[in-house]
């Protein structure tokens, strides 16, 4: 047999003791193809990005006609049209004021671009000691380096490297009022030294899809507009639909300082990120001074070929009923998911939106990996959970084979 792995270095894999992969050849709505002719329905949307489900021939066909004009050309000096009408259309889209987009091309990128918007932020106005962030436990922001000092030093995958980050600090959500008392006299305490709060609103996704109320996010907002500090609201994996609204923000009437946008923006189809502002943030860094510019720029950033594919997207929730899809999937996962609730070793079960997570006390995720292949699924459970995320686009019998074989397998676990 062949070895897929001479190589290639795979993501978060131990490479001595990895199995070998599974090699796909084709994808088509919820369906990837294998190539030894097997398909597996695919229940998390190739990591929650192809929210219209695989090859849409509305996104296929604008990026064509783009791939026929114009694939890339850099962003410094020039723009185009994608662009422009797609940072538009997400100006008019996100919550409130929320209206300066900067295009990136990665979802840790659109984070990190956040952070040193917001440390700069201050010290364009003459405070050069408000350069900390606030993030939460179990929270997860990315994997590059500023990005991973802000997930959870002891919860999340990044805990080898926690001596070797930048100190920042880590809170609990205020879930109640005296969680909420100790984020108030934290913020107090901090407010000199803190750029900004960042939160994943109300589902913190690779950190175990941790889910909060609208409540929760209300009262970040509130301390952080208390307290005067900025808040980021990763966004990347909660928008788009994935929550039932288009922004999860939305559930809670917050207007976040900045926002972050990725995975599910150009449907799954290519890398695009995008980090949008709010106007008193991007008016912060207008002087006749050109070291208080932003300095920065990816190579890709808005790359033509992506922002047509992003364009096509939100075409495609603009025309088609993605909401009441989300609306749908969600009363299907809980009705799916909720015989896992009484079986041996199962701690929770979550549901919110598109979202489905059954939580267990021990878990061997190549194991079960390789167990819903068998049976003709592609479900990657990490950590402590076995989690749906499926395109919104999926049928009804798809989804409701992807629940059996949930339950099924983990009775058997």
């Amino acid at each position: 047999m062949e070895n897929l792995l001479e190589h290639v270095w795979l993501p978060y894999t131990q490479m001595k003791t990895a199995r070998q992969p599974l090699q796909a050849v084709s994808t088509l709505g919820s369906v990837i193809t294998l190539d030894d002719g097997r398909e597996l329905i695919d229940g998390i949307a190739s990591w929650w990005t192809a929210c219209h489900g695989y090859n849409h021939p509305h996104i296929s066909k604008a990026m064509q006609a783009q791939l026929e004009t114009m694939p890339h050309v850099m962003f410094g000096g020039l723009v185009h049209e994608p662009a422009l009408r797609l940072a538009k259309r997400l100006a008019e889209k996100a919550p409130g004021d929320l209206s300066r987009v900067f295009f990136v091309d990665s979802g840790s990128v659109a984070v990190e671009v956040a952070m040193k918007m917001a440390v700069q932020y201050w010290l364009n106005r003459g405070f050069d000691r408000r350069s900390r962030m606030v993030s939460f436990r179990y929270g997860y922001h990315g994997d590059t380096m500023a990005c991973m000092a802000v997930c959870d030093p002891d919860e999340s995958m990044h805990a080898l490297f926690k001596d070797y980050l930048p100190k920042q600090i880590l809170a609990e959500l205020p879930v109640d009022e005296a969680s909420a008392k100790g984020f108030d006299a934290l913020l107090a305490r901090e407010k000199h030294n803190v750029a900004a709060v960042l939160i994943e609103p109300l589902v913190q996704g690779a950190g175990g899809m941790k889910m909060h109320d609208p409540a929760t996010l209300r009262r970040v907002a509130e301390m952080c507009r208390k307290h005067e500090i900025l808040l980021i609201a990763d966004e990347i994996f909660v928008g788009f639909g994935r929550t039932g609204t288009f922004f999860a923000c939305e559930q809670a009437g917050v207007i976040p300082d900045i926002l972050c946008v990725g995975k599910g923006l150009t449907g799954g189809a290519l890398t695009l990120a995008a980090t949008i502002a709010r106007p008193h943030v991007f008016d912060a860094f207008l002087s006749d001074d050109p070291t208080r510019a932003l300095m920065h720029g990816p190579t890709y950033m808005a790359n033509p070929l992506a922002c047509a594919a992003a364009n096509a997207s939100l075409d495609l929730f603009e025309t088609e009923p993605r909401l009441e899809q989300v609306a749908a999937i969600e009363a299907l996962l809980r009705e799916g998911l909720e015989p896992c609730r009484k079986m041996p070793g199962v701690l929770d079960v979550r549901v919110k939106g598109a979202i489905g997570a059954v939580q267990l006390e021990k878990l061997d995720a190549p194991g079960l990996r390789q167990k819903f292949a068998e049976r003709g699924f592609w479900i990657r459970p990490f950590g402590d959970i076995v989690y749906l995320t499926p395109a919104f686009t999926i049928s009804k019998d798809q989804l409701a084979a992807l629940t059996s074989v949930v339950c099924s397998v983990l009775s058997r676990s």
